[in-house]
């Protein structure tokens, strides 16, 4: 849009109201360099812009405006900072309006697969940023990623809290280069925090921009293992929305440039998943080979692994396994290893074991034994709701209509009504 095209549209906005502005080129050109306009003009704004008119918070001029038109920022050398700020932006609105296509999302990751190699340079001007600061952030934020299932259900505004100050920090601080790719490492882990919180909660959209976030911030880091890490979770979320093709492409790019082995098992496993989940033919061996080549990797994992897979286990593996056997057909095999994972689970992955017990309940459900699938079934909602997760309760509301043949079956009618309760 033209700086006279939007003065026009502000026109029409006040005319609409039966009032006059006298918004022209020049003053939206002063808005450009950093004139703030008034709450009046900035209510116009968003009417010309055809955004939703409680987008407008006045006291945070410019950062509510959307940057891009499909909400995906383009990787840049300057790109990491701008990506926070739609992420933060996008979580700051009342409702959400704007889906960001797979075709968006795989163009990112096919971008970001191809550029370059080194780290971006970031301006640095602003206040000088100490070094206790940032250490300070990076342990607090440790900590509260640490915290027990259900303790950290409760760390949300927290830790949006320091993903706005990391941000404000890299947009306004003074630092040394070894700093600023601190600064962008706690961006990026922070940003794939917050969006696993949102993602919990059925908060897609903004899940999807806090995991570009940190995509960005990983870039500008050359943290390209941290990279595919945050594809793979936009890629289990396109997964999750039934978006199958979207997710293999996505995993497929993070592939190209991930090296630790653990990353690549958790790579390989939802590559694994998704294909077995699209239930075509020809998808079988692709998939079987996913599998092969996920054992493969964990057999090679260390105990040097970045942070955000730190996690995966035999467990994963066999659960991660037995669901994609599921998906293929091979409903014993399935069962035994969904069992087998379940079991191998630590006490401290609660929200994790909510969601294998579902997996476990579905294998059950295959296998038309009803009764132990609704006592697990029954586990996995009570863990989900203490854990506050309710995309784990989303799980069982799925399984559901399958227990209605079974209602005289035991356990069944206590766990309908536990459902509806």
């Amino acid at each position: 849009m033209t700086q006279d095209a939007l003065a026009a549209g502000i026109q029409a906005a006040a005319h609409r109201q039966g009032l006059r502005s006298g918004t022209d080129r020049m003053r939206v050109r002063k808005w450009e360099r950093g004139v703030e306009p008034s709450e009046e003009s900035q209510g116009y704004i968003t009417e010309a812009l055809g955004l939703p008119a409680d987008n407008v918070r006045s006291d945070d001029w410019p950062n509510w405006l959307p940057l891009t038109a499909d909400g995906v920022v383009p990787l840049g050398p300057h790109s990491s900072v701008p990506a926070l700020r739609e992420a933060l932006r996008t979580a700051m609105e009342r409702r959400t309006f704007m889906t960001i296509s797979g075709a968006a999302l795989s163009a990112l990751a096919a971008d970001w697969a191809g550029g370059p190699a080194t780290a971006l340079a970031q301006a640095r001007a602003g206040k000088p940023i100490s070094d206790e600061l940032v250490t300070f952030l990076e342990t607090t934020t440790q900590h509260l990623a640490g915290l027990v299932t259900e303790e950290r259900q409760h760390t949300a505004t927290l830790l949006d809290a320091h993903l706005s100050t990391v941000t404000e920090l890299l947009e306004h601080g003074r630092y040394a280069p070894a700093l600023e790719l601190r600064l962008h490492t706690l961006a990026a882990s922070l940003s794939q925090t917050v969006a696993w919180h949102r993602f919990d909660l059925g908060r897609h959209t903004h899940a999807s921009q806090y995991w570009i976030a940190g995509l960005h911030n990983a870039h500008a880091a050359g943290d390209h293992d941290m990279g595919a890490g945050l594809l793979s979770d936009l890629a289990y979320q396109a997964a999750w929305r039934r978006d199958h093709t979207t997710a293999a492409s996505i995993l497929n790019y993070a592939l190209t440039r991930a090296q630790n082995p653990a990353a690549r098992c958790l790579l390989q496993l939802r590559l694994a998943r998704t294909l077995a989940a699209r239930g075509k033919r020809s998808e079988q061996r692709p998939a079987l080979r996913a599998l092969a080549a996920a054992e493969k990797h964990l057999n090679d994992a260390g105990a040097d692994r970045p942070a955000w897979c730190a996690w995966v286990s035999e467990a994963d593996l066999a659960v991660d396994s037995g669901q994609a056997l599921l998906d293929l057909g091979d409903t014993g095999r399935a069962h035994r290893l969904i069992t087998e994972g379940e079991r191998l689970l630590p006490s401290a992955r609660d929200k994790t074991r909510g969601v294998f017990l579902a997996y476990r309940a579905a294998s059950y459900l295959d296998l038309k034994e009803p009764e132990p699938a609704a006592a697990v079934a029954t586990q996995s909602l009570l863990l989900a709701r203490r854990t506050g997760a309710p995309r784990c309760m989303q799980l069982v509301d799925d399984l559901l209509p399958r227990f209605q043949p079974y209602q005289h079956a035991q356990g069944v009618p206590e766990l309908l009504q536990l459902a509806a309760a």
